[in-house]
């Protein structure tokens, strides 16, 4: 079971990057060191383009961090990408497909400190530690969009029974009554 949930935002010249090596290897800016060094094995990561302001695709950590010299990705700004994590594909959307975040993003927690016409503001840097329900919510829409018509979505299982709250002063439902018999 993953113990964290996590969004990588890239450019999408890196993100074709990514995807060309099959979604086996992904590249982790140095000034996240932090966080990085919290990817474990089992982590699930969201994919998310900047410039697109889109998702495009979900996948699970295969290894903890280590770091590489060499140069694969593409610089953004000053920053390289000398960490490293093994991925592997979960839900990979195809370009036509690619979700707008502004259909979903407004509505995650993660962005609740910002104004909804501002969400995008809460996507700024490159690693981001997401609150698990949010994932789950935009990957279950990411399925949708993949699978189509396909498509089974998980069952919702409640944690504990729902039930209904009375405000207190309200009144109760009245009982129904037949109409009164019309007077002769």
């Amino acid at each position: 079971m993953p113990s964290n949930f996590w969004m990588i935002i890239n450019n999408e010249r890196n993100f074709r990057i990514t995807q060309g090596l099959g979604f086996s290897v992904m590249g982790l800016k140095a000034q996240h060191r932090r966080k990085v060094q919290r990817i474990s094995d089992g982590d699930r990561i969201l994919m998310y383009l900047s410039h697109r302001r889109c998702f495009a695709a979900t996948v699970t950590a295969t290894s903890g961090y280590f770091e590489v010299e060499d140069t694969i990705w593409e610089k953004e700004g000053r920053a390289g990408f000398p960490f490293r994590v093994n991925i592997r594909p979960e839900i990979v959307l195809q370009d036509e497909q690619f979700m707008d975040a502004n259909l979903i993003a407004p509505r995650l927690d993660y962005v609740k400190r910002w104004a909804p016409e501002d969400w995008y503001m809460a996507f700024q840097g490159n690693l981001h530690l997401l609150p698990k329900s949010d994932f789950l919510l935009i990957e279950e829409e990411m399925k949708k969009l993949h699978y189509a018509g396909d498509y089974e979505p998980t069952p919702i299982i409640p944690t504990r029974p729902q039930q209904r709250r009375r405000r207190s002063g309200a009144r109760k439902p009245a009982a129904e009554t037949p109409p009164p018999a019309p007077r002769r």
